[in-house]
């Protein structure tokens, strides 16, 4: 089966999502000046279910299309901070917040709340899943879907140039970064941080309970194992870095998955765009972390 067909399988263990190219349309609610970038927030409809809270970051002084990040935010049990985590950061993320990070590089960047958390919350996670699952629907398809349709949105923007995407994040927004970048090829360059998690790894290590139920797609290890899934990435620019004491990602997980995409990129000629980095360090970002991914994103995006 060729990548194409892989992806299209991939995605359709997502469950019954929305038409994927549906209209999209965005309202404007506010623009905002902060430390150095210009800050929108947009209500996006995105997937005609329930409006998509977002925010648009761009540098004060832009003359071009510039290269733009899809960052995704974290769980951690907190359905309150949302896409705030963005612009205001948290306690597993080194300073200062992505959105002035990125922005002070000179790129756009763009955070949506996923379904449930900051402007969307109100239910619990288990309830969504619930209702999703009576409906046909998967959460975490739901949650993906939307970050495709986010890609959709930012290549109509003028301030983005649509050949320089970039997508990552921690933790939860870890997990959707590899998945965006597997199943869309518009983004060129992935990082991820402390949640490049092997499936086989977590079931042996019986840490399943350490992610929410939104994580869970039915049948998924009847046809991909973690390496499956991000081996779609390449030979596009992929850096993961993880925690070797971190129970999320088990190192036993982290040795199989960097040896089969190391040897993936190889076969492809682009080794050096395969990079995973491991620290003594438990779920969380620090300043070296934060100065690999902006060193990645200089040298590939």
């Amino acid at each position: 089966m060729n990548e194409q067909a892989r992806r299209r399988q991939l995605y359709d263990l997502l469950g019954d999502l929305p038409d994927r190219h549906r209209p999209l349309s965005a309202e404007l609610v506010s623009v905002q000046d902060r430390d150095g970038y210009s800050l929108e927030t947009l209500m996006l409809d995105l997937n005609g279910t329930e409006a998509v809270p977002a925010y648009f970051a761009r540098p004060m002084e832009l003359s071009s299309p510039a290269p733009t990040v899809l960052y995704h935010h974290a769980h951690g049990g907190d359905y309150v901070l949302g896409k705030d985590e963005f612009i205001k950061g948290r306690e597993a993320l080194d300073d200062p917040p992505y959105a002035e990070a990125l922005t002070s590089k000179g790129y756009c960047a763009f955070c949506m709340d996923t379904w449930n958390f900051g402007w969307r919350r109100g239910r619990t996670e288990l309830e969504l899943f619930k209702e999703m699952l009576w409906k046909g629907q998967v959460l975490w398809g739901m949650m993906v879907y939307d970050s495709l349709r986010g890609v959709d949105y930012l290549c109509s923007r003028p301030e983005v140039d649509p050949n320089r995407l970039a997508t990552g994040g921690i933790s939860m927004g870890s997990t959707m970064a590899w998945w965006l970048a597997a199943l869309d090829e518009r983004i060129k360059v992935c990082f991820d941080l402390c949640c490049l998690t092997d499936f086989h790894a977590l079931l042996a290590n019986r840490g399943l309970d350490g992610h929410g139920i939104y994580y869970y797609v039915p049948s998924l290890l009847k046809h991909f194992t973690t390496a499956q899934i991000n081996a779609l990435i390449a030979p596009r620019a992929h850096l993961s870095l993880a925690g070797n004491y971190d129970s999320l990602t088990p190192p036993a997980g982290l040795d199989r998955i960097d040896a089969e995409l190391k040897a993936v990129y190889a076969s492809m000629n682009a080794a050096e765009k395969w990079k995973l980095i491991r620290y003594e360090i438990g779920h969380f970002e620090t300043a070296a972390m934060r100065k690999e991914v902006l060193d990645f994103l200089d040298e590939h995006l």
